[in-house]
């Protein structure tokens, strides 16, 4: 029995919060405006810091109601300001609310607000816009985001109107005109040239971000100064050896990453320095010297470091939930500091635990921890050094292939970019590799809508095809498929082209296999180089399936294919003469290749090239001013008189 009292108990209490919180809605629809206005104000007091009456009002009906009388032209200013307000109020609580918000068209109406000339209101629906587009719920696209948005606003004068708000007495209008320049110049050239050259009060503005990054400033101010200045050359506005990024913005950034800095302040700045500094070689290198940079970051890994640190119990709580945001950012400057310099990365993996650390960082929950810690990795990767030593005693691809298996494609790409370089021929990683079922996957990959998957996962193929044993080459050939090889080679994707054409080239090298692979594979390949020297494609893609011709052309048996298809040779001969010298060459080795006297056969292979008008067209090219078309020429004609 006492099961059945449960839910009229819970009724009765719900319809008894309900029936408080009804009042403050029926008053709403009073025909008197003042009181309306009164029944307003109460409501705004009512929902201050009480999350249970905001949900009460929201579920009874308060929102509509609320943006009807903010938007009636009837309504007074004062009754429309404290209807923006309680919105605010209201849009401060739960995410839940917010939706609730979003559902009753809520943006539209608060930006018609701003149109007002009355600055009160406007205030209440810039508060609530600002609550509204801070929460995680609510879509970007519903306000300016994206170069084109950065443009309109600056075609319509964004920048001269924030920029005299630098010199504003309060500290934060200051601190807002700062982080709305940050916003318009990221990825911006043409916002960023224009920022260079703004005066305010007779100084430009770069001039004055510089002021506002020094050590006696606030720290949220040196941040964001730096942010701008940072901002504006990458967008090409400011050189990368301009004393204000070398000496005062980049100094900045690394002061930021000091254990001494929030938890935020010390993201921010990691992440800001990483953006800065990965295209330029200089600044990394200025950087990984820069108050021993490299190891300060090992820092980031080890927070807190001890809870008696941290006095604040509602900010240990905050950091331990955010710690991860700290290893991310650590990555991420990790994978800029090495993007170049071998020098660098050999101080990064000497640093304390940090190959262990990287694996770790592999297999972490979070998404964006596990994707900055691949980027590392393959920043890392680029060490033929490290890849034979370090990479191979921490074995490295076995949590990589894991990522592999199932992963976001924005971490797929890093990670099929990173195995590439592990499946170079020098590296130790590539037979065990190779034993785990790599080249089903990486013959996966190449099937993806994703471009740069299906680049990455031939290239990878590419790698493990050369030099390779027949059996691999086999496999390979095998798991592909002939028609996935022929859909890559007429994809639209120029890199997966090449790379398709340079996995063909590396497939067929040594005679054994060049035989072998085309007494199985021959007519489609010959099919499939004749299609391509037809169509319309560059120098580079014509050079590349010249070059699988010669190799071809150096098989034993496989050679007899060109010598029997007067189609080919007689583009081999066209490509002899052609303007450019890159394929005369490679038109040559062909040639070169089909002649070799010390072979079986080439007596007969020697007099049909004649009677095509090969001999003349290379005694033409011994003529050549350039130096190497002229002496293979030469070379070829030896083969005639020998």
């Amino acid at each position: 029995m006492a099961c059945l009292l449960e839910t009229p108990i819970r009724m009765s209490v719900l319809s008894e919060v309900t029936a408080s919180s009804r009042h403050y809605v029926d008053r709403l629809f009073d025909p008197d405006p003042q009181k309306v206005l009164q029944g307003v104000i109460d409501m705004k007091n009512a929902v201050i810091g009480n999350n249970k009456q905001k949900a009460n009002l929201i579920v009874l009906g308060a929102v509509p109601r609320l943006l009807y009388l903010l938007q009636q032209e009837t309504s007074s200013i004062e009754l429309k300001t404290e209807c923006a307000v309680v919105l605010g109020s209201l849009a401060m609580g739960t995410e839940n609310n917010v939706k609730s918000l979003l559902d009753c068209h809520i943006i539209p109406a608060l930006l018609q607000g701003l149109l007002s000339p009355d600055l009160k209101f406007i205030e209440a629906c810039l508060r609530c816009l600002r609550t509204i587009f801070t929460s995680p719920v609510t879509p970007e696209e519903l306000l300016y985001t994206g170069p084109d948005h950065q443009t309109i606003l600056f075609n319509h004068g964004a920048v001269q109107n924030i920029a005299h708000l630098l010199t504003s007495v309060s500290y934060k209008v200051r601190m807002q005109a700062l982080k709305c320049f940050s916003v318009l110049a990221f990825e911006n050239p043409q916002v960023s040239m224009t920022l260079v050259n703004v005066l305010v009060d007779g100084e430009l503005l770069p001039q004055i971000f510089v002021k506002m990054l020094q050590r006696d400033k606030p720290i949220e101010m040196q941040l964001t100064s730096a942010k701008c200045l940072t901002y504006m050359c990458r967008a090409g506005a400011i050189r990368t050896d301009d004393n204000c990024i070398v000496l005062k913005t980049l100094p900045c950034l690394v002061r930021m990453c000091s254990k001494e800095r929030l938890l935020e302040e010390r993201v921010e700045g990691a992440e800001t320095l990483a953006y800065l500094i990965e295209p330029d070689v200089e600044l990394q290198r200025i950087a990984s010297i820069t108050d021993h940079l490299i190891a300060m970051l090992a820092d980031y890994f080890k927070y807190p470091s001890s809870v008696s640190a941290i006095t604040d119990i509602k900010r240990l709580d905050h950091d331990l939930k955010h710690a991860h945001e700290l290893r991310q950012a650590a990555f991420k400057l990790y994978a800029s500091l090495g993007a170049n310099d071998e020098d660098i990365r050999k101080k990064i993996i000497e640093t304390e635990n940090m190959m262990d650390r990287i694996v770790t960082g592999l297999s972490e929950s979070s998404v964006k921890v596990r994707l900055a810690a691949v980027r590392c990795l393959h920043s890392l990767s680029r060490s033929v050094q490290q890849l034979r030593t370090s990479f191979q005693d921490h074995a490295v691809w076995k949590p990589l292939m894991k990522v592999l298996q199932n992963a976001p494609d924005e971490i797929l790409v890093v990670a099929s970019s990173m195995l590439c370089n592990l499946l170079l021929e020098f590296s130790p990683s590539k037979e065990p590799i190779l034993e785990s079922g790599a080249v089903e996957l990486l013959c996966g990959l190449t099937q993806s809508e994703n471009p740069a998957l299906r680049v990455n996962g031939i290239w990878a193929l590419m790698n493990m095809a050369f030099q390779a044993e027949q059996k691999i080459k086999a496999d390979i050939l095998r798991s592909l498929s002939t028609e996935q090889l022929f859909r890559l080679l007429s994809d639209s994707d120029l890199n997966v082209l090449m790379k398709t054409l340079g996995l063909l080239r590396n497939l067929l090298s040594t005679r054994p296999h060049i035989d072998k692979i085309m007494s199985t594979h021959g007519k489609q390949i010959m099919q499939a180089v004749t299609l391509i020297l037809e169509g319309e494609h560059n120098i580079e893609v014509k050079e590349q399936t010249l070059c699988i011709l010669a190799n071809i052309a150096d098989g034993t048996t496989a050679k007899e294919l060109i010598m029997t298809n007067d189609d080919i040779l007689q583009k081999i001969k066209y490509y002899m003469g052609h303007s450019h010298v890159k394929l005369q060459l490679a038109a040559m080795f062909c040639i070169s290749n089909l002649i070799w006297n010390e072979e079986e056969g080439s007596q007969e292979r020697q007099d049909k090239l004649r009677d095509m008008g090969i001999v003349d067209i290379l005694h033409k090219l011994s003529q050549s001013p350039d130096s190497n078309l002229c002496d293979k020429a030469k070379m070829a004609l030896q083969q005639y008189l020998a």
